[in-house]
């Protein structure tokens, strides 16, 4: 996984401009994704690459289009020191992985490739093994992430209630 690294307050208007709310296509919406912070990251992003950064990431607006837009970028999960309350519910009901782990944050910088384990809760560098603890989702968490968000799970469990 290739890093994207950010510094704090990433906001959401950054993530993806207003002048693209009017967008409701993801694929179009992931075209604009951090373009106002940096316009070579949809050149750059490769499916299941990672975003890095630090405090209070997807503060501003409630705006769901701007997990909309990291997902359809490609980007597998968002790894900060901690995230917007919104923004963090948001990220989970519409299934993009999101992770607190300030150490990871710190240490990590663009040129790192890591590989991450959510069921264990850990980040691995790749050049040195070196292995960053964080709280793992609790299964009912893992299960609205592996399901691609909360509509999906609910879709899934009411389809299996009903057999």
């Amino acid at each position: 996984m290739k890093i994207f690294k950010y510094g704090d307050n990433v906001d959401t208007d950054v993530i993806i401009p207003a002048r693209y709310l009017n967008i409701t296509d993801p694929a179009h919406l992931a075209e604009h994704c951090m373009e106002d912070i940096d316009q070579s990251f949809c050149e750059r992003v490769i499916e299941g690459d990672v975003i890095v950064a630090g405090d209070n990431f997807g503060c501003g607006s409630s705006r769901e289009h701007a997990v909309i837009a990291i997902k359809a970028s490609g980007v597998s999960c968002v790894i900060a020191k901690n995230f917007a309350r919104i923004f963090f519910r948001n990220a989970l009901n519409l299934g993009l992985t999101i992770i607190e782990c300030e150490a990871a944050v710190d240490a990590l910088t663009e040129a790192d490739e890591i590989v991450v384990d959510v069921e264990k809760g850990e980040i691995k560098r790749v050049s040195d093994q070196k292995v960053f603890k964080f709280q793992p989702y609790p299964p009912f968490l893992l299960n609205m992430i592996q399901n691609d968000g909360l509509i999906n799970t609910t879709k899934k469990t009411l389809k299996q209630e009903a057999i």
